[in-house]
């Protein structure tokens, strides 16, 4: 596998950080270049950064030279992951893909352009070919891929299977999200320690309306949102890393037992197992017996923090099933699931 030289867009902040720590040694991925605001520009990454990374800054990148984020600055990149505020992502990741430079984005600002995929490989891998629809260059050298919000992965993950088997009818789910999803400085310490504050804001809205996209069907280029309806409660809650969801589902067709739907989730296999990519968990979902589990704490770095943990699987007295699912929200909500979804689009030779 060629190896490509990436630049990291908003790299300063946290989601950049992890950008940096999880792309360190990775066996394809080189950081070449690293951006943010003016006031960090001309700076070194060290001078820059208030690293907030549990591991020591990599020297790899505490000498690089923070560039202003503008694509004439970047034209020794092949592509560029973008952890930038949505305050700015929208110009910023436009006038890149404008410049024939590839964006793989954890912005929300794309996600519901008709154009660009949405992108969890193990759920709609096929949801790629949207880029050829792209209209950023001329000769489809410039677009933009997104992966979804930090709920939003554990959430599609598990509804996938259910959905291919007996059809989904209607969603209920409460988030639990950890602290970290509110990135860095965060949630003041007065509000959380010891609390639980009952709504984020713009989260909701995310939250029911991706999965639609996502378990859509793709035809012609479009795809056909999926016809269920979500309902999401979004909380915040003293936990550090570690997204923990409490989910009903209605389904089209009944199972014959609750026994029947844990089979089909200790059975499921990813679509994208046998491609290789290296940051892809061996096991994307794993399926708890242990009423206790799973736990942010406990489980949240399983598989690299790239695996989507499953329990509590119950027969529901409101809707068909229910069930828990966790996922970690910086590294396969943010920049862990992008970085897959950077290999894949290598696998299938998108990125060249």
């Amino acid at each position: 596998m060629s190896n490509f030289k990436v630049g990291i867009l908003g790299a300063t902040g946290a989601v950049g950080q992890k950008f940096i720590r999880l792309l360190q040694d990775h066996p394809w991925f080189t950081i070449e270049a690293l951006g943010a605001s003016e006031r960090s520009a001309g700076k070194t990454y060290r001078e820059a950064a208030n690293w907030v990374e549990a591991t020591p800054m990599p020297e790899s990148v505490a000498g690089l030279t923070v560039r202003d984020c503008k694509s004439a600055d970047f034209g020794d990149v092949d592509f560029v992951f973008s952890g930038l505020d949505s305050s700015v992502a929208t110009e910023v990741e436009g006038e890149f893909a404008r410049a024939g430079i590839p964006v793989i984005s954890n912005a929300k600002n794309y996600r519901q352009d008709p154009t660009v995929p949405l992108l969890v490989p193990e759920v709609n891998p096929d949801h790629i070919t949207m880029i050829e629809s792209q209209t950023f260059t001329a000769d489809k050298s410039g677009w933009i891929v997104t992966n979804p919000n930090c709920v939003v992965v554990p959430l599609v993950t598990t509804l996938k299977p259910l959905a291919e088997k007996y059809g989904i009818r209607s969603v209920i789910l409460t988030s639990m999200q950890a602290i970290s999803g509110a990135g860095y400085p965060g949630v003041p310490s007065l509000d959380i320690l010891g609390n639980v504050i009952p709504y984020i804001g713009d989260e909701e809205p995310k939250v029911e309306s991706e999965p639609l996209k996502l378990l859509g069907i793709l035809e012609n280029g479009k795809v056909t949102f999926a016809d269920f309806t979500v309902h999401a409660t979004a909380t915040r809650v003293p936990v550090i890393n570690g997204h923990l969801l409490s989910i009903a589902v209605g389904l089209d067709s009944k199972p014959a037992s609750i026994e029947e739907v844990a089979e089909l989730f200790r059975k499921w296999k990813s679509p994208v197992a046998d491609l290789g990519l290296p940051t892809a968990p061996a096991f994307p979902m794993h399926l708890y017996e242990d009423q206790r589990y799973p736990q942010p704490r406990l489980h949240a770095d399983s598989e690299g923090g790239m695996q989507t943990a499953v329990g509590r699987l119950r027969k529901a007295g409101v809707l068909d099933i229910s069930y828990v699912a966790m996922a970690h929200n910086t590294v396969r909500g943010a920049a862990g699931g992008a970085i897959l979804n950077a290999e894949l689009l290598v696998k299938k030779g998108f990125i060249q």
